[in-house]
């Protein structure tokens, strides 16, 4: 069990009551569900939700995948919204703001990595927006829900020119394919980028990497991908990753490769299309990573590994994307559709994020 307290932290009393759909047991099956939130603290936000993007991650913890589930779960860490209340001592939010809440809402702030604004990295570790452990020893629980108590230091500003349906997917989906782009400089124009997997995360990349001015290629194993790449997000060249000579057309052409695929799938080669000091990060989660000593010496290549962002980083993120018009592609649902938005994400069933209308679908009485 992972919490701290401080005094600047502490709130008292029960909050606000809160209409959530949430998950039982390891069925899954996500019904309505009453709650309180905490009392909003002197630092705190306290939002209305208006949207909340489905992530696999809502599949693994109402399900109990990692056997660490504490139900009731409430998924949802794409959060957005209204903010409705704030603490005596907030300084950067006000009544009406529009703000993102991400995949993790408290962290020590105290080790090397919160003062580096890299709170994803805490070394106490990190507080899960749903299916943590806060600070008071309470449960999170995430966006299928009507509202939401948050440190401010957890909260992220959204441009009101920003629709706030697109902007949950950013929390997650973006900053997982942005943060590692940005730390291995992909964002240089007239460079080369390899996107392996157009799901979520990997749409997300094809989309920063155009805005970067890179020049993209997509790699999948359905052929049927090929025209949602290129004519509808904008890819530069489409390839059959099972296609060996189109595969071999490609032999050290690439600067940069980013991995989005979970599912097994070989690294050789992938290793085998970048330049030299060519930079492979993989953002999936694959039961096993196993390539060749040579494809990683021969061309002195870098293979790197990454998850989320940290706060600075997504805020930046968010005001790029406003900046330049990246937008993710979604399915709008209501809160009446999850169960069955589950099963489509399982299925890879989706173009390419849903996003959950909570503000027009999820009402408290």
């Amino acid at each position: 069990m992972l919490f701290w307290c401080s005094k600047s932290m502490s709130s008292e009393g029960v909050g606000e009551d809160c209409l959530a759909w949430a998950a039982r047991d390891a069925s899954g099956v996500l019904s309505p569900y009453k709650f309180n939130r905490r009392a909003l603290g002197s630092e705190d936000v306290y939002v209305k939700i208006t949207h909340c993007g489905v992530c696999y991650a809502d599949v693994i913890w109402t399900r109990n995948k990692h056997r660490d589930s504490k139900y009731p779960v409430v998924p949802g860490h794409e959060i957005a919204g209204v903010v409705a209340k704030v603490g005596p001592n907030v300084q950067r939010f006000k009544v009406g703001d529009h703000v993102g809440v991400g995949t993790y809402v408290n962290s020590c702030r105290e080790c090397e990595y919160c003062n580096d604004r890299l709170e994803v990295h805490c070394v106490k570790g990190s507080v899960f927006t749903f299916n943590g452990v806060d600070f008071d020893g309470t449960v999170t629980k995430g966006g299928y829900s009507t509202s939401i108590v948050v440190h401010e230091r957890y909260c992220f500003l959204i441009p009101k020119s920003y629709p706030l349906a697109s902007a949950g997917p950013l929390l997650c989906a973006g900053i997982t394919v942005y943060s590692p782009m940005m730390r291995h400089k992909m964002n240089q124009p007239g460079k080369s980028l390899g996107v392996i997997g157009l799901g979520g995360l990997g749409h997300m990349a094809v989309k920063f990497g155009k805005a970067f001015g890179l020049r993209v290629t997509v790699f999948s194993t359905s052929v049927s991908k090929k025209e949602e790449a290129l004519n509808r997000l904008g890819a530069d060249n489409f390839v059959v990753s099972s296609n060996q000579e189109e595969m071999k057309a490609l032999a050290k052409s690439l600067d940069f490769i980013v991995d989005t695929a979970s599912g097994d799938h070989p690294f050789d080669p992938y290793m085998s299309l970048l330049k030299v000091s060519g930079v492979l990060v993989l953002v999936g989660f694959p039961s096993e990573v196993k390539f060749s000593p040579a494809s990683l010496n021969l061309g002195s290549k870098t293979v790197s590994g990454s998850i989320t962002g940290g706060t600075k980083e997504i805020q930046e993120m968010i005001d790029f994307c406003a900046a330049n018009g990246v937008h993710p592609d979604i399915e709008l649902i209501p809160i009446g559709y999850s169960n069955e938005a589950l099963e489509r994400v399982i299925n890879k069933d989706v173009q390419y994020r849903f996003v959950i209308d909570i503000g027009n679908s999820l009402k408290l009485n």
